[in-house]
């Protein structure tokens, strides 16, 4: 089982090399784009931006793909109650009735509580928008995260202005990851050990064993906490951010690039969605 996935990326690039402040601001210029775009189009060209930039970065497309394949039940959760059920809500966004809207298919009427239901072309439409949105913020994270140095990352949060205690709570829960998973593997392996096949039990089966992972994941958690803790106070450790470090950040030449970009992609996207609609669900795109 890898574990490195969880905290850097496979190799370095140009993104690697940024300083984590510019990061912060991709990170809340891109959520907030996927907030305010409603457009289908405009919501998958930013996923797809997102995506593209991930890959570029060194995330590893398996990653990527286990993301998708964990959250597409959630999508086709998303696709089918938007297809039949947001007709009002349509209706609110762009003015239309529910007889205007394009219908895919209607059940028939003597199919009990489901006759006379169907499913909206527009509500697909506003459901696809819907994914792109999850899709967007959930791989916004990693690539900003995944692509920094953990010491590097605490030195950034703090010269953004993020109090050095919650810097150091956000970094050492990033380095707790892959020690959980790690104790999550010792303990399956130890259960092999003693001829517990997994491959051979049946989905309800297996999940009650990996249950019983939970009690010894716990305690091990609490052991390593309090082990930090002791090693915390014998070094006299007080939050203070008045203290040097030995990982020092500069902004560079990339670094203000990046930010220009993204403060003028913010303004043009303000601009464009409330002068002239782009961005809007019906808009002109």
């Amino acid at each position: 089982m890898k574990m490195a996935y969880l905290q850097s990326v496979g190799r370095a690039s140009w993104f690697t090399r940024l300083d984590f402040r510019p990061k912060l601001l991709l990170m809340a210029v891109v959520t907030g784009l996927a907030f305010l775009w409603e457009s289908p189009a405009l919501g998958w060209l930013l996923a797809a931006s997102v995506i593209a930039a991930c890959l570029a970065a060194g995330v590893k497309a398996d990653y990527l793909r286990r993301v998708v394949t964990l959250m597409f039940p959630f999508y086709l959760f998303i696709i089918v109650t938007q297809g039949f059920f947001a007709g009002p809500l349509i209706a609110a966004r762009t003015g239309k009735t529910a007889a205007e809207l394009t219908l895919l298919f209607r059940f028939p009427a003597t199919w009990g509580w489901l006759g006379g239901a169907g499913m909206s072309w527009e509500g697909v439409l506003y459901a696809l928008n819907i994914i792109a949105k999850t899709l967007t913020m959930t791989l916004v994270i990693p690539l900003a995260v995944f692509t920094t140095d953990v010491n590097t990352l605490i030195v950034g949060l703090v010269k953004a202005g993020l109090p050095y205690k919650l810097a150091f709570i956000f970094s050492s829960t990033l380095r707790f990851f892959p020690l959980l998973f790690e104790e999550i593997h010792t303990i399956i392996e130890a259960q092999r050990l003693r001829g517990l096949a997994f491959e051979r039990m049946n989905p309800l089966k297996r999940a009650r064993v990996y249950a019983t992972i939970v009690v010894p994941l716990i305690l091990g958690a609490l052991v390593k906490s309090q082990t930090l803790e002791i090693v915390l106070q014998s070094k006299a450790f007080s939050g203070s951010a008045d203290r040097t470090y030995l990982h020092e950040t500069r902004l560079g030449a990339g670094d203000y690039v990046l930010v220009v970009f993204l403060i003028l992609l913010l303004i043009g996207a303000l601009v464009a969605y409330f002068g002239w609609g782009v961005g809007r669900f019906g808009g002109p795109l």
